[in-house]
């Protein structure tokens, strides 16, 4: 890798560097941009898998544009125009509730995907009957937001009943185990980032 150029628009030649090092190279070089300043890219292809990751990472922050085309030599103005990634609609929790209860959908059916996060998202959805089993949660808090269907959460002492609209604190290492009612049950939980729990069939009640 070679560099050369001002402060506000460096140059960045990857073409002899090892394909697998050449993304993390360009946004560490990216990140470390002042707002307003560019880089111009240097490759021997049209990178647009890294115009991917950039559209990903920064939508509606950067700047992208081909300075040359020609063969081994591809030229590209990355240009920073945001301080930090921008806010954005991720998903819509009515589309992703409108389904609840369909045949053969468990789990989780949206999850947050940002490489460079302190938070896991997910909407998980549990089958007419489905449920996750009793267990005693993580060491950290949990906020769930019910979507749609219905279902109880059984505590430690007792029983919640899960409808459409309910916010759920779920304290952290708190007993916990949730059973979808005759709709299925859909919900958003919200927290630190973790391995994500199993999905499994409760046993009916009357068993």
């Amino acid at each position: 890798m070679s560099s050369q150029g001002t402060d506000q628009q460096r140059e960045l030649d990857v073409r002899a560097m090892r394909k697998p090092d050449k993304h993390p190279a360009i946004f560490e070089a990216y990140d470390a941009l002042p707002v307003g300043a560019s880089l111009v890219l240097v490759n021997d292809h049209d990178p647009k898998h890294l115009h991917d990751e950039f559209e990903a990472r920064h939508p509606g922050g950067h700047g992208w544009e081909y300075l040359s085309r020609e063969k081994r030599n591809w030229r590209i103005r990355i240009t920073r125009l945001a301080s930090t990634p921008l806010p954005r609609v991720l998903a819509d929790t009515a589309a992703l509730a409108a389904d609840v209860g369909a045949p053969g959908v468990s789990g989780a059916v949206w999850r947050l995907q940002e490489d460079e996060r302190d938070l896991d998202s997910n909407v998980i959805a549990l089958p007419p009957g489905g449920g996750i089993g009793a267990h005693d949660g993580p060491d950290l808090d949990v906020l769930v937001h019910v979507l749609a269907g219905g279902g109880r959460l059984v505590t430690e002492l007792g029983a919640i009943d899960l409808e459409p609209g309910a916010v759920v604190w779920l304290p952290r290492r708190s007993r916990r185990e949730f059973t979808a009612g005759a709709e299925g049950l859909r919900y958003l939980t919200v927290h630190r980032r973790r391995q994500a729990l199993s999905i499994g069939i409760a046993p009916h009640p009357d068993r």
